[in-house]
């Protein structure tokens, strides 16, 4: 899985200018600065330093406020609004790359977040973005866990709380992250997990969730939740390796984009936490 990872990684990722898609297919084949700066996370952790650098360096070049993904040559695709934790994405990337970065942070407040949806106050906007914690523990606390929207009391449980661990590390947060993601991972399927409780995209499981879940529950000490997240994701693998971006809940064949640039990613950081030794690879 950590081979293939990177072999996905480095096929995705334009050698030239640094333009790493989502994945292949028309709907894809455009840049994320969220993704593309989880790939540039993962190639830097896994020692691939000028790889990462050039990511960065064609983040640095976007106008982030202007649009959700772009195209190669860096223009906006038009669509999708700007969401709220481009910025934040872009900054953690420039540090783990080493590149010199002043990046200007919009309002995170009323923006869509990862999963795309309606704008809103979100939990992953708010990390993202550099919320410090007692501010997200007053805004998304509720009966010792994370939810997704601020203040919304119907709201369930999200796996972006998974990012204050990693790679957005609030430690202050601890007992409510570590009980967010525990029962996240035991709500899972034989495949994975939703993005969220509250998730109405139906049943079928969601490889990057799964992933940064583990890598979290990984670096918070909860070895055998984490490495029950991976076997769920190398069943919803492909057998040639690829993680789809979602598969059928029943049967984990693939149900859309195959492989996902950011599920890889997570992977590769999540394997790495748990067996920290990993040369390149």
């Amino acid at each position: 899985m950590y081979r293939r990872s990177l072999l996905v990684l480095r096929a995705a990722t334009d050698p030239r200018t640094g333009a790493a898609l989502a994945g292949a297919p028309a709907g894809w084949a455009y840049v994320w600065p969220r993704d593309a700066a989880t790939v540039a996370l993962a190639l830097a952790d896994a020692g691939y330093r000028p790889e990462a650098r050039r990511i960065v360096r064609f983040l640095l070049r976007l106008d982030l406020g202007a649009a959700a993904r772009f195209y190669m040559d860096g223009e906006p695709v038009p669509g999708r609004e700007a969401q709220g934790d481009a910025a934040g994405w872009a900054a953690l990337a420039a540090r783990a790359a080493g590149v010199p970065a002043q990046i200007e942070r919009e309002s995170w407040r009323v923006r869509a977040d990862y999963q795309e949806k309606d704008p809103g106050d979100y939990l992953a906007n708010a990390i993202a973005h550099g919320v410090p914690p007692h501010r997200l523990r007053a805004m998304f606390a509720r009966r010792g866990h994370l939810i997704r929207r601020a203040g919304d009391p119907a709201s369930g449980l999200d796996t972006a709380a998974a990012w204050a661990v990693e790679p957005f590390p609030r430690p202050r947060l601890s007992p409510f992250l570590r009980r967010t993601l525990i029962q996240l991972a035991a709500e899972g399927g034989r495949f994975g997990l939703l993005p969220s409780q509250d998730w109405d995209g139906g049943e079928d499981p969601w490889t990057a969730p799964t992933a940064w879940t583990a890598w979290s529950l990984a670096a918070l000490g909860e070895r055998r939740a984490a490495l029950g997240l991976m076997a769920a994701l190398r069943r919803a693998a492909t057998p040639a390796g690829l993680l789809p971006e979602r598969v059928d809940a029943q049967t984990g064949s693939p149900r859309s984009t195959t492989p996902l640039a950011w599920s890889h990613a997570f992977a590769v950081l999540a394997l790495r936490e748990l067996w920290p030794g990993r040369g390149r690879g």
